[in-house]
């Protein structure tokens, strides 16, 4: 289909409403949708209070099908004025979007999933459009593109660890004895301590009594602090590669965000970025 035939004037000016946060109805759009989003959030967090979950149990049900309701409505159109729906809805936001209404409809067969709402936080990332602080667009943007371009890296890393703490749990329960009540009463239990103590956390529940014990203890906790450091030294080495600038301007095929100042093309889907 040509993209003359394509173009669809209602599509293209509800996606300007909906998308674009440089016009002054896309600006009041997204501030009104924040608004509404920080609302649905605090209501979802009180309705956790016990107290209030029983004096006002009816009142936070209607509530909560009014939010699901206008989050519903409000997905439906963003897949509605984007071309290629499908492409926005496997999208990152478009997943969000999802998950924002997801739970109230699970409610209804699970009891409890309503909590997962609090999802919906993750929607105010759009706040960056919303006031134009485009180098937060920018510096998000490269941090995807380093976790993606060092995720071998990473996994090569975090398969060593896997390797590591389970050499350090097997050797801990040989020396502490892997007797009841010492803690180390089998290996599994030996490598959750390994873990706990590789990464500095420290819950203290499990504690060699060993003077061997101990001293490889504080082995292995000097090696947290530089295992530590070797993911970070990473991603920021990928960080660095892939400094650029990004707009706030969203592709009207597939919703996505995050292109280059200068981009004539999605970089994700390949369509024009602007129509003549």
């Amino acid at each position: 289909m040509s993209r003359s035939k394509e173009y669809n004037p209602i599509k293209e000016k509800l996606h300007e409403i909906i998308f674009e946060a440089d016009t002054p109805m896309g600006k009041r759009f997204d501030v009104a949708l924040m608004i509404v989003i920080i609302a649905s959030v605090i209501i979802v967090m009180l309705e956790t209070v016990p107290s209030l979950h029983d004096e006002y149990f009816d009142l936070f049900y209607i509530i909560e099908w009014a939010f699901t309701i206008f989050f519903t409505i409000e997905y439906l159109l963003r897949l509605y004025c984007v071309y290629r729906p499908f492409k926005y809805a496997r999208s990152f936001f478009g997943i969000i979007d999802l998950l924002a209404i997801l739970p109230t409809f699970l409610s209804l067969f699970i009891v409890g999933a309503q909590s997962l709402l609090i999802i919906r936080i993750l929607r105010l990332m759009r706040v960056f459009r919303i006031f134009k602080l485009g180098h937060f667009l920018a510096e998000g943007d490269q941090l995807l593109k380093a976790l993606k371009a060092s995720r071998a890296k990473i996994t090569v890393f975090m398969l060593f660890i896997i390797l590591m703490v389970t050499i350090i749990g097997a050797v801990m329960y040989l020396v502490e004895g892997g007797e009841e009540g010492t803690g180390f009463s089998s290996i599994p239990d030996s490598v959750y301590w390994a873990i706990v103590t590789l990464t500095t956390v420290g819950y203290g529940d499990i504690t060699p009594l060993t003077n061997l014990g101990r001293f490889f203890s504080a082995i292995v906790m000097m090696m947290g602090y530089a295992i530590i450091a070797v993911p970070t030294g990473i991603v920021s080495v990928e960080i660095f590669r892939s400094k650029n600038s990004s707009s706030t301007q969203s592709c009207r095929y597939c919703g996505e965000e995050g292109h280059d100042e200068d981009a004539v093309h999605c970089k994700y889907c390949g369509e024009q970025m602007n129509e003549e």
